[in-house]
């Protein structure tokens, strides 16, 4: 009976986060949200500074923020954004394996309400960044 109970306490511990440590998605909210924070300000050129080593290899900076604002200036300012869902997984389609948090807000613009999906990924400096950013 012992032996059974030191194993589950063993199982649980496994389980449960060390203190202080939080999970992928509560630490890449914050970071995926001060990245919209900036997309709301129209600061396109910044988001690219700030996006994944991934995101910048796969397009330069004046064609993201070409992008980006033709995309986010129809939309107007958002008057509300609402966190829907936030997943941790490993792998995604057409991306290398590797640590991923997809974070999807229902947004009311000024024009239209939309799903924004941003993906962050776990980059090379061990600093959770984005490598994703879908309106629609």
């Amino acid at each position: 009976m012992q032996k059974t109970l030191f194993l589950i306490g063993c199982l649980l511990c496994l389980l449960i986060p060390a203190h202080g440590q939080e999970s992928p998605e509560k630490t890449a909210q914050p970071l995926a949200e001060q990245w919209l924070v900036l997309m709301d300000d129209e600061k396109y050129g910044n988001t690219w500074t700030e996006a994944a080593s991934s995101f910048k290899q796969a397009v330069q900076q004046p064609q993201w923020e070409n992008m980006a604002r033709s995309v986010r200036k129809p939309l107007g300012k958002p008057a509300g954004r609402t966190l829907k869902s936030a997943k941790y997984t490993q792998s995604l389609p057409n991306a290398p394996a590797g640590e991923y948090v997809v974070l999807q807000y229902q947004t009311a613009f000024a024009t239209v309400s939309a799903t924004e999906t941003v993906t962050m990924v776990l980059d090379t400096d061990k600093q959770w960044r984005t490598a994703g950013y879908f309106v629609k």
